[in-house]
């Protein structure tokens, strides 16, 4: 078991997102640019991000992406899912038939790390890696102005959601 490209790059992506979106819709040429992700494939992987709506696209002069959801309310394990990306460790896809049709010795332990790691992925929020690179970033001298989004469940995204903080180091 592997956590593989697709759902590295997507949470990768996500968070450049979450770091520029306050400046306006964030365009996936930017993120390419920085991340050093090909275009067309987070053309792919921002096509299922907004299926399951942890992204809003806004078409045209300025348009790109911003979150469809506050940071806050936007986990790991739902990026990782919401680019399909598989998080099972057993053999058998949890059907318990990889050894000659029947439940293998070590399904349990396999099936315990796949609650584990599900328990642990849910648990990580937008906001904390976020937050963990805005640390990173001071630490190393870097000046970046991010969105505090302070939205309520349900609001939609306005002009004025959110308030800026200033990270300054150096």
């Amino acid at each position: 078991m592997r956590l593989t490209t697709k759902g590295r790059f997507a949470v990768t992506a996500m968070i450049d997102l979450a770091l520029r979106q306050h400046n306006g819709p964030v365009t996936l040429a930017g993120i390419s640019q920085r991340q050093k992700i090909s275009l067309s494939y987070l053309e792919q992987l921002f096509g299922r991000l907004r299926r399951h709506e942890l992204v809003e696209s806004t078409r045209g002069p300025g348009g790109g992406y911003t979150l469809g959801k506050t940071m806050v309310d936007i986990s790991v394990a739902d990026i990782i899912y919401a680019v399909d990306e598989p998080l099972d460790a057993t053999q058998c896809g949890g059907k318990e038939n990889c050894d000659n049709d029947q439940r293998c010795m070590t399904h349990d332990l396999w099936s315990n790390l796949n609650r584990v790691m599900v328990d642990y992925l849910d648990s990580v929020t937008l906001h904390d890696l976020v937050e963990q690179q805005k640390q990173r970033m001071a630490q190393q001298g870097v000046n970046v102005t991010v969105l505090h989004d302070n939205r309520r469940d349900g609001e939609r995204r306005s002009s004025h959601s959110g308030s800026k903080e200033q990270v300054s180091v150096g």
